[in-house]
């Protein structure tokens, strides 16, 4: 029987299956400091995307056999070296996709048709139609940044807005972006082209600030992007002063360098539409993550 902290909200199906065979320990609210005082003594610890289980805090677990990240991304775990120490790391890498694929859509939609504002300024009594106008997805050239599952799936969705979808990603599977008629093209051309632009890249080297001032420069004046990825991969001094300036119409953004991003000057400005890191909060994704880590985790633990 094996001893299991989970540190983030997982679904409660999920925490009640893995009862029935190990012993659970549910640790809600906590500062950094306070995982590495208390991950002592457990064999598995499951985090979602706020925990770091880095250096310090693997090494405060020694008998630490499992990290779980109920999630896609690894980009909060040290999986190299977990690895190193015989830890095995897993994730759940396609449970909650099409949650982010959706958000994706819905802050297009939020962003083109100034539903924050519109919301905000009814509310208060205005009454703003005309201020208000907006513009529609339908027969916008959409730009994709990283065609993998996620960038799929948005492809799919978009069917129906009659889009003209065109991608740029390094490692192009051809055959699926054919599938759904999606355009290959270089980086540089989707910039130059698209109306929309949403990016669905993981958190790397290769990633970190591929969007700065340069590439928003290459965009339409009409032209906005969207990341619902990792923060980090655009760069968010660059991003203020391409908004503030008006040299591109508008952003979206469900994700940032530092979250939550208190202080920045990006919360200013009425042509940025923002989420606090939703893409995977649906009930139906929290649902399938349970069940997906579940799965793996009762697999890992043989």
């Amino acid at each position: 029987m094996a001893k299991i902290l989970v540190v983030e909200k997982i679904d409660p199906e999920a925490i009640a299956l893995l009862r029935k065979s190990h012993t659970v320990d549910e640790f809600a609210t906590w500062e950094q400091k306070d995982l590495v005082a208390k991950v002592k003594g457990y064999d598995v610890l499951v985090v979602r995307s706020k925990a770091q289980a880095d250096k310090q805090l693997i090494d405060a677990a020694p008998g630490l056999k499992v990290i779980a990240r109920a999630g896609a991304g690894l980009d909060n775990v040290d999986r190299k070296y977990a690895e190193s120490k015989g830890i095995k790391v897993i994730n759940t890498p396609a449970a909650n996709l099409l949650s982010v694929a959706e958000l994706t859509i819905g802050l297009a939609l939020s962003l083109l048709r100034h539903i924050p504002e519109a919301d905000r300024t009814t509310k208060q009594g205005l009454w703003e139609r005309k201020r208000l106008e907006g513009y529609e997805i339908s027969g916008k050239t959409w730009g994709i940044i990283g065609f993998g599952k996620i960038g799929h799936l948005v492809a799919g969705l978009l069917s129906g807005f009659k889009c003209k979808v065109i991608t740029y990603d390094p490692y192009l599977n051809k055959e699926a972006a054919a599938s759904v008629g999606v355009t290959p093209v270089s980086l540089e051309d989707l910039l130059k082209t698209a109306d929309i632009i949403s990016i669905h890249v993981p958190l790397m080297d290769s990633t970190r600030g591929m969007i700065g001032a340069r590439e928003l420069g290459l965009m339409k004046k009409t032209a906005i992007i969207i990341n619902t990825s990792r923060g980090g991969i655009i760069q968010e001094k660059a991003l203020f002063d391409a908004l503030s300036q008006k040299k591109i119409l508008g952003a979206a953004l469900d994700v940032f360098e530092k979250e939550p991003p208190a202080g920045s000057p990006l919360l200013e400005l009425d042509n940025l539409a923002v989420t606090c890191h939703l893409g995977a909060s649906t009930a139906e994704a929290i649902q399938r993550v349970g069940g997906e880590l579940v799965e793996k985790l009762l697999k890992a633990l043989g």
